[in-house]
């Protein structure tokens, strides 16, 4: 397990970067999750606005303005910031990890260089200053300009990263009552930002899309089946996060064999214990116990030198398996699909089944609802499959009726 990029780096090619401690591995693949989705809702948008579902719209800009003082302050205030924090925080990395010292308590706090942060905000504001003069016409301008929806891309990105983290962590306080009530006791933003569900996210994340959407006039189900195929494939790649910095999102105990048909997986495929998981567990956690790792063999990072003891099921890579799979399945149909909304109702179904059958094999609490035991992802799950079956039958039965 490589809980940073630093261990990654320095297990693989010897680099000992300090500063990359500072990323974390998990955090690393949910930003390349958002790129990848992104990347590839905007490749579908423009595939539909060339076959002229989404229609363009024709605006008026001004051109040859004089300076946007907003700009040219918000852009002096991220000079600022990289020079009195980030700069600070590069060349005082090392000692930001030394016993007893989290760099949590450096980050959130107003160490840093005031000075440079001044230069840098000086300097970052008077050179959007400087684009905005040069091209300032003596004269200003009005032109009408075409406006396609797929130019929509990166603020409907912007907003599912935003509402998808309120929404994560909301569910997942929902789920674990205690951590909500225990930041209260004792506030940290360090335990805030950790702990999230994905459901959570997906679902408070699509509700602001959806109602941006809905206020731009966007046609909601041509947006939907632009956003689905990505989104399932960025869910395969945040696992991956999971499955490198062993975040505990892994399944319960396996003690079962591996059976002779399976002989040519790796052992880990079948059964791991995570070691040097990004929690360090130590001691009892769910149905296994954290140990000290004594085998030479396995690195020992210092702070996360645990290992899960019995192995358990790797849930993450399951999951990624999957994803990628329901993703090459959408991604492959997409264009033979003439009803909209099908490949959404496609990803409510295949996404629900996936993480309704993994749930069985993962670590995860347990509801009593009317009866039967379930996690919360098991509710939401079947709840996405009626949804995806509902909507696939009604969708059918409104075109043959057209």
């Amino acid at each position: 397990m490589y809980p940073t990029i630093y261990h990654a780096l320095y297990d693989m090619f010897g680099l000992d970067w300090t500063w990359t401690k500072l990323l974390n591995s998990f955090g690393f693949f949910v930003a390349l999750a958002f790129v990848v989705a992104s990347y590839t809702l905007g490749l579908e948008l423009k595939r539909k606005g060339r076959e002229g579902h989404l229609k363009s719209e024709r605006r008026k800009i001004i051109l040859g303005k004089g300076p946007e003082w907003a700009d040219v302050i918000t852009n002096g205030i991220i000079g600022f910031i990289v020079g009195w924090k980030f700069v600070y925080l590069f060349l005082n990395s090392a000692r930001l990890f030394q016993p007893g010292e989290t760099p949590q308590q450096h980050i959130f706090s107003s160490e840093g260089y005031w000075f440079l942060g001044l230069i840098m905000g000086l300097a970052f504001g008077a050179w959007k200053w400087w684009e905005y003069k040069k091209n300032q016409l003596p004269e200003p301008k009005e032109q009408v300009v075409e406006f396609h929806i797929f130019e929509y891309t990166g603020t409907i990105t912007f907003l599912a990263a935003i509402f998808g983290i309120i929404g994560a962590k909301l569910f997942h306080l929902f789920e674990n009552p205690d951590e909500f009530l225990a930041f209260f006791k004792s506030p940290d933003l360090n335990s805030f930002l950790s702990g999230l569900t994905v459901y959570g996210g997906l679902i408070v994340g699509a509700a602001g899309v959806l109602v941006f959407a809905w206020r731009k006039n966007i046609p909601l189900l041509h947006l939907t089946d632009s956003a689905t195929p990505g989104m399932i494939l960025a869910y395969g790649i945040g696992r991956i996060g999971c499955q490198v910095s062993g975040d505990g999102d892994w399944g319960i105990v396996n003690a079962a064999p591996k059976p002779s048909w399976l002989s040519w997986l790796p052992d880990w495929m079948w059964a791991y214990d995570y070691p040097n998981n990004v929690n360090g567990v130590l001691g009892p956690s769910a149905d296994t116990f954290g140990m000290r790792i004594t085998d030479p063999s396995i690195p020992c990072f210092e702070g996360y030198c645990t290992h899960l003891v019995p192995a358990v099921w790797p849930t993450p890579f399951y999951e990624t398996i999957m994803a990628v799979l329901i993703f090459g399945f959408l991604w492959s149909i997409r264009k033979r699909v003439k009803i909209p909304g099908i490949i959404t109702a496609g990803y409510l179904i295949l996404n629900g089944m996936e993480r309704f059958l993994i749930e069985s094999i993962r670590v995860n609490n347990k509801f009593d609802l009317f009866g039967l035991q379930a996690t919360q992802a098991q509710v939401i799950a079947v709840l996405f499959v009626l949804s995806g079956v509902g909507m696939f039958l009604f969708l059918r039965k409104r075109s043959a009726a057209v």
